[in-house]
């Protein structure tokens, strides 16, 4: 089976500006001296780190700190802005990547930084801290799957990663690998913050999104994703993204009414992978 090949992209590589990526087009492990923000116009852009996977969906911006090894994968024909963030003016923003909500304001001010004309230095300048301010005030989207260490956690959540759907209770799970439910229950609070279900939520909405981004109904993105009904997958869906499936597609459809003209970046050296489209890896 042949490897993916990825865009290598690191240190004080230049790659502010607009890039189209292609469904399973990914960035290998790297890390930047700046602070960096990317804007997905469409698709849905993973960033996966040592401590798990964050996703942006279109019209979602995630943020990732200067020094802060990260990869990133497109699912979907990912259109996206990318802009670099002096280090004395990353102070304010989260320490971890973080997805964010996008403004009007905050959506104008990454278009106009890497549209490609060429601004006085001092307009760039002001514009990029109007850009910091705003993120400053804009709330942050939990679309975060944090990665456990615990080899008993990895074995369960590597399942699940390959089968969203799977239904199996902890308990169940527990038994494949030798640990009982409670200790399970503690190490899931204890290593990733969350619940066993709460982690298991978020796995599912994360490929929920790349099902709906690809043009899957309500209905059938539920049932691939392991909901037992339509209405347990939006109640679930709202609460997470504050939303539901339904007026995100409508968001999404508002996007590809307004395309934003991309460029193909530097020199691109990968391609798509090897997976099968409808399938999803958020592995580390």
């Amino acid at each position: 089976m042949p490897k993916r090949r990825h865009i290598c992209w690191s240190g004080d590589d230049p790659v502010q500006g607009r890039w189209s990526l292609v469904h399973g087009e990914g960035v290998a492990a790297h890390q930047h001296a700046q602070g960096q923000l990317l804007y997905a116009a469409s698709g849905l852009l993973a960033t996966t780190t040592e401590r798990g996977t964050w996703v942006a969906p279109a019209d979602r911006i995630s943020w990732t700190p200067p020094r802060f090894a990260h990869g990133h994968r497109a699912y979907g024909e990912t259109e996206i802005s990318i802009l670099e963030v002096p280090v004395d003016l990353c102070a304010g923003l989260p320490s971890t990547p973080t997805v964010f909500t996008v403004s009007a304001l905050l959506r104008a001010a990454v278009l106009k930084l890497t549209g490609g004309a060429t601004l006085p230095s001092e307009v760039g300048d002001r514009l990029l801290r109007v850009l910091v301010d705003e993120l400053t005030e804009l709330p942050e989207q939990p679309i975060y799957l944090p990665a456990p260490a615990d080899d008993r956690l990895r074995a369960i959540t590597d399942l699940l990663r390959e089968n969203p759907a799977e239904s199996a209770t902890l308990g169940e799970l527990g038994r494949a690998v030798g640990a009982s439910e409670r200790t399970l229950s503690r190490l899931f609070r204890a290593e990733l913050g969350m619940s066993f279900s709460q982690w298991r939520s978020q796995l599912r909405i994360q490929h929920a999104l790349v099902y709906l981004g690809q043009g899957l109904s309500v209905t059938d993105t539920a049932l691939r994703c392991g909901w037992a009904n339509p209405t347990s997958f939006i109640e679930t869906f709202a609460a997470i993204l504050g939303q539901t499936p339904g007026s995100y597609l409508r968001q999404l459809k508002g996007s590809a009414d307004e395309p934003v003209r991309l460029g193909r970046g530097p020199a691109r050296v990968s391609g798509p992978g090897e997976r099968d489209p409808s399938r999803m890896d958020l592995r580390r």
